[in-house]
């Protein structure tokens, strides 16, 4: 363990540091935070592959002091360093993948176009090594006893961190805070976009027996379809009827009893931060009106862990570099919750 006599829990963060200011190795900190800087078939913003990095240096204003989790940060949470091969890959293809879109957009056919015909398939080759990385890097992590959660970047960066959980861990559920379902099947013609994360995960992740979306509020028939042919697998919460639900009386307390009651024993949180109000994030990838206050998902992830069920890991996607780094202040707090709640829940 790290030796903190000399550490000032009170004081500035410091840059010599590692995040929220810690004074933790990699092989000292129970919690491992990998960041995936990628952002290659968003199809609004960008700016997401720089998430990670902005959301470290926001981390440094963050008091250690959460009244949920005490003490957490004593268990060490360090983060990696963004992969620059990584980054530099997803800006060369974001480029190839921005033409490609436009293209479609403006009604054309890709069969009669050789170059942008190249283009998807260099895209979708690249996501393939990306989720390909992020399995072996997860796995590494976990086969070395670690607790790991997932920073991106966009929201396709966890499929392949789920693979290595499901082999680690056995059957789960994921808990999905979004605005979006992300059930489509390759969005655009890309097989890993970030409009198709979820659809990806039910595919290929034998042992993902249950998905349950919570604040969804922008989404297509197919997915719905998807929904409700999906034999109970997928449960949605919709973002409309959560709010009729609280407009009629009921408290959120009760409805987060019942979001609870559909999860499996082991669950691993996928947190799409516009999943929030976009007042909190309003430099996503692809804001929508609508959405939850932090505190509100903070409940429910403490209601999660009080009826005894087991995080076993974690991603935080979506958190834009913005123009003002106020996502990326607010990643950084989501990011420590997370965190704490981690080490708590494993304890």
């Amino acid at each position: 363990m790290a030796d903190l006599s000399q550490f000032d829990p009170n004081s500035v963060g410091l840059l010599s540091n590692n995040i929220f200011g810690l004074p933790f190795s990699e092989s000292e900190a129970k919690l491992v935070l990998l960041p995936v800087p990628w952002e290659v078939t968003v199809s609004y913003s960008n700016g997401t592959a720089r998430g990670p990095e902005h959301i470290f240096k926001a981390s440094l204003q963050v008091d250690l002091y959460d009244p949920d989790v005490k003490d957490g940060w004593k268990q060490g949470f360090f983060m990696r360093e963004p992969d620059k091969h990584i980054l530099l890959r997803s800006d060369y293809l974001r480029k190839e993948a921005e033409l490609y879109i436009k293209f479609l957009m403006e009604g054309g056919d890709v069969s009669e176009n050789d170059f942008l015909s190249r283009s998807l398939e260099d895209v979708n080759t690249g996501s393939q090594k990306l989720n390909d990385w992020v399995y072996n890097q997860t796995k590494e992590l976990l086969d070395s006893g670690k607790l790991v959660g997932l920073v991106g970047g966009d929201h396709s960066t966890p499929l392949g961190f789920y693979k290595a959980i499901g082999e680690k861990k056995g059957d789960f559920g994921i808990l999905q805070i979004d605005a979006h379902c992300d059930l489509r099947d390759a969005y655009e013609g890309f097989k890993y976009s970030h409009a198709s994360i979820m659809f990806n995960a039910l595919n290929e992740v034998p042992q993902l027996k249950k998905l349950v979306q919570v604040g969804i509020r922008d989404y297509c028939e197919e997915e719905v379809d998807y929904i409700n042919n999906s034999n109970g697998r997928v449960t949605t919460f919709f973002d409309k009827d959560i709010k009729e639900r609280q407009f009629e009386g009921e408290s959120w307390k009760s409805i987060c009893d019942s979001i609870v009651n559909t999860l499996p024993q082991q669950v691993y949180i996928s947190f799409d931060i516009d999943g929030l109000d976009p007042k909190l994030c309003p430099h996503t990838g692809t804001p929508v009106s609508g959405g939850f206050e932090a505190e509100q998902v903070y409940y429910l992830f403490k209601k999660v862990i009080e009826s005894g069920r087991k995080l076993i890991g974690f991603d935080l996607n979506e958190v834009s570099a913005g123009h003002d780094d106020w996502d990326a202040n607010v990643g950084a707090r989501v990011l420590f919750k997370l965190c704490n709640l981690m080490v708590k829940a494993n304890a």
